[in-house]
């Protein structure tokens, strides 16, 4: 396959696509279109146009999409096998686009959006506005991903709250460090051209937009490289589109799938636990074990709390209020139970495990719950 003056391969995806893909990528872009219309120069430069975008595309695109919807199209295929898909589907949607948006941009564009200001549509130049479809066709495109991924792994998620909105943002822009989009753009790209992307990068890429909200300034920096290297422009935005959305599937297929493993551990363990009040006293002490709480650990108390209080209704305020866990504290809640305890020292053990095998802290824990247990075992009948 020829290659062009870079030593890219000179894939337009816009081209060699499937017709229907390309004709669906035609349509949704029509309706970005008609979407970025209605921005002004100050929703693109302040970047109010993400908040505008999340209202306008996010929450009705979770009316339509649901684990039943992925039932009915994907019927008898296993969530990993439905992810790996979409990811691939996505990843060819978004390369399509960067080959249709590329042919508007020039390096004077870049400049351009530093510039723009006024309240009506009417003020944002057409290039702009062809820019921008690029922008938000694949932010909307790698949030529909984000939150694909999250259903199929059946992980609960109202846009209505804060707290899951962030999170959704977050794994679907990979908002952990802009390093993870621009060390990763440097790679893909062709040799030559690397110190340029470095240089656009190092110089903060847009200096008229370093007062933007982190959001929109990540964004726009990130698709800012397709706009001011002369020369790369439709082999740049094919690739960069592509590589981007994938690193955005992939990325949410690891936090998701990890939080789905961590969401059946916990109902696990309150499906099995005889002692529910117990169990969370526990769970906590082995947290607390090593004096740091990992993110496995916190989202296991996290659904923990949450599947045992709706199974056994179960809402422990004292806990909740607790600063400090002492075993004297735990051995209380053991009094107050009857019965063998074998279900504990599992969930002790599973607790300490989720996150990685247990450290010696963990183990010491546990093995002061393997006591108790012993302890309480002695003194009382078992039922």
């Amino acid at each position: 396959m020829p290659k062009n003056a870079t030593g890219t391969d000179h894939l337009n995806e816009s081209h060699y696509a499937e017709p229907e893909e390309r004709l669906r990528v035609q349509r949704d872009r029509s309706e970005v279109q008609n979407f970025v219309k209605q921005l002004s120069g100050d929703d693109i430069k302040s970047g109010g146009w993400f908040t505008k975008l999340l209202a306008h595309s996010l929450r009705a695109y979770s009316e339509k999409v649901d684990w039943q919807y992925f039932q009915t199209k994907y019927k008898g295929v296993p969530a990993d096998g439905i992810v790996d898909q979409r990811i691939k589907m996505a990843s060819r949607y978004a390369a399509i686009e960067g080959g249709l948006s590329a042919s508007a941009y020039t390096a004077t564009i870049a400049a351009t959006i530093g510039t723009l200001g006024g309240a009506s549509p009417a003020t944002v130049p057409a290039a702009i506005a062809t820019v921008m479809v690029d922008v938000v066709y694949i932010t909307q495109l790698q949030l529909h991903l984000a939150y694909d991924v999250a259903v199929l792994y059946r992980v609960p998620l109202d846009l209505n709250d804060p707290d899951d909105l962030w999170k959704l943002i977050r794994v679907a822009f990979t908002i952990k460090g802009g390093e993870v989009a621009r060390e990763g753009v440097v790679k893909i790209v062709p040799i030559a051209i690397r110190p340029l992307v470095r240089r656009f990068y190092a110089k903060g890429v847009l200096n008229a937009a370093r007062g933007l909200p982190f959001v929109g300034k990540f964004l726009l920096q990130r698709n800012v490289i397709k706009i001011g290297i002369p020369l790369v422009g439709v082999p740049l935005s094919v690739v960069l589109n592509r590589y981007t959305t994938q690193v955005a599937g992939r990325h949410a297929r690891a936090v998701f799938r990890n939080e789905a493993r961590v969401l059946e551990i916990a109902n696990r363990l309150s499906a099995r636990s005889k002692h529910p009040r117990l169990a969370l006293w526990v769970a906590w002490l082995v947290i607390k074990a090593d004096g740091k709480i990992s993110d496995d650990e916190a989202l296991l108390m996290r659904h923990l709390v949450s599947i045992v209080g709706d199974q056994h209704q179960v809402v422990d305020d004292q806990l909740a209020q607790l600063v400090e866990i002492t075993e004297g504290e735990v051995w209380e809640q053991f009094v107050s139970e009857t019965g063998g305890f074998a279900d504990i020292v599992e969930l002790a053990n599973e607790v300490a495990s989720v996150d990685g095998p247990p450290n010696r802290a963990e183990r010491a824990v546990i093995s002061q719950i393997e006591a108790l247990r012993v302890r309480r075992e002695d003194e009382t009948p078992i039922e």
